[in-house]
């Protein structure tokens, strides 16, 4: 498998006083090699609200790029069952850390990473599943393409549409028990999964479909029947790409039937996270990632400096309500006792080299969150349903089965770190070592491994 570019990563070119990226905003003239930047001193904190020095700006770069960030700076989770979680001002604090320009990478950044092309022409559709409403989505994706050098993607041009689950127009937020503390975690959420479907593929056209909140306390509440349903609007609607950053636990009513069935369309690259909770265990994988039809992403640590590894929270792990997924052979099934294992493939996920979101929608706490830095596999499924419709070559698309049969060129394999920080393989029988840690070719933590451009979509 190739090694890729991911040791040339945009972020190497820190950010300058006062402006973005050193090189250009946006543009792939941003690549630069060099020496990793010495992390800041412990610490180390950048101020919060709008009035931020570029100097903090790219001091919090510096620990991007480096990987360093949580050692400064602390990280929680989003919201109930999303798999994306936000760095916060500090350890054991809930406040985001906010700053006025991004410092999180950026398209470009990912662009080099992955060996992507410059140009990008594809005008098909990506559809993005969320829970709740994101008032605020349309000008705060403005921004984020206007910031990075992307085109404009607007709702009066039709490269932006928002709809609710069964189509239709997108109803207002929700108000309800779960109050406006939700609304606003779960905007977040929406926040990375347009952004990043947005640096994935910037010509793409984007559609934004809303699942309601029913009980954000109950895992198995009626939601996922919803997303089957979310999942069928998308497809009615001409969808390419389908992503989805949830999680809920595997069960009879969603292994069968029509949330099974809804999940399967040939023709169509349906993505979801594998969960930000390391190694899931020898039974069930995180539902809808365990589904032989979808194409489970994992996740990965990206410093510019040095290999990339397997993040130690990326989702893992065996259905065994399945034998394996579409086009899954039996060296990967193998590990888990020949059933589906999870995941596919990989990308950007760890906070620690988090990526930049823009989101101001701020009802609870008044305080707009403006530019946050984020991570978690909600990252990497929206990234690589992006790349499937970037590249266009859809219609031999059934599940993960053309990442399996794709030359190992064009994955670059990532061969160290573990997820076993919450269960361990050897602790399930019939797991192998290979579900947990990262090792030549196939494992659980990264799949097949991370894009090496755009030759296996």
């Amino acid at each position: 498998m190739s090694t890729g570019p991911l040791a040339r990563v945009v972020g190497v070119a820190v950010l300058a006083a006062g402006s973005l990226l050193a090189a250009g905003v946006g543009s792939s003239s941003a690549v630069a090699d060099g020496p990793s930047p010495a992390a800041p001193p412990a610490g180390t904190a950048l101020a919060t609200g709008t009035a931020n020095s570029g100097e903090s700006v790219a001091r919090v770069r510096q620990e991007v790029t480096s990987g360093t960030l949580l050692a400064h700076h602390g990280v929680r989770e989003v919201c109930p069952r999303c798999d994306a979680r936000i760095v916060t001002e500090s350890a054991g604090k809930d406040t985001p850390l906010r700053s006025a320009a991004p410092a999180g990478y950026g398209p470009a950044d990912l662009q080099a990473a992955f060996g992507l092309p410059a140009a990008s022409s594809s005008t098909r559709t990506i559809a993005i599943i969320d829970a709740g409403v994101y008032p605020t989505l349309a000008k705060d994706l403005a921004t984020y393409r206007k910031t990075f050098g992307l085109p404009a993607c607007t709702t009066a041009s039709g490269c932006l549409t928002l709809e609710n689950y069964t189509g239709g127009r997108q109803p207002a937020p929700q108000k309800g028990a779960q109050g406006a503390y939700l609304e606003e975690e779960v905007a977040v959420e929406t926040a990375l999964d347009v952004d990043m479907a947005s640096a994935a593929c910037p010509s793409c056209h984007l559609l934004e479909i809303s699942v309601p909140w029913q009980d954000a306390q109950d895992d198995n509440d009626v939601s996922t029947s919803d997303f089957a349903t979310a999942v069928n609007t998308a497809v009615a609607a001409k969808a390419s790409a389908i992503s989805m950053s949830y999680g809920y636990s595997a069960d009879v009513q969603n292994t069968h039937g029509t949330s099974l069935t809804a999940l399967h369309h040939q023709g169509v690259a349906i993505t979801a996270s594998t969960g930000d909770s390391g190694f899931n265990g020898g039974i069930h994988q995180s539902w809808p990632s365990d589904l032989p039809s979808v194409i489970s992403v994992g996740g990965i640590t990206l410093p510019t400096t040095g290999a990339a590894s397997a993040w130690y929270a990326a989702g893992s792990g065996c259905e065994t309500a399945f034998r394996a997924a579409t086009g899954q052979p039996a060296a990967v099934t193998a590990a888990c006792g020949g059933h589906r294992a999870a995941a596919d493939i990989s990308a950007v996920a760890d906070p620690a080299t988090g990526v930049a979101v823009r989101d101001t929608y701020a009802p609870s706490s008044g305080e707009p969150n403006n530019w946050i830095v984020v991570g978690g596999t909600s990252a990497s499924a929206p990234y690589v349903a992006g790349l499937f419709a970037r590249a266009g070559h859809l219609s031999g698309v059934d599940g993960p089965k053309s990442l399996y049969s794709a030359p190992n060129t064009d994955f670059t394999d990532i061969t160290s770190g573990n997820n076993e920080s919450y269960h361990q393989c050897a602790s399930y029988p019939g797991v192998s070592a290979s579900l947990c840690t990262a090792g030549p070719g196939w494992d659980g933590p990264t799949g097949l491994g991370v894009p090496h451009g755009l030759g296996a979509f």
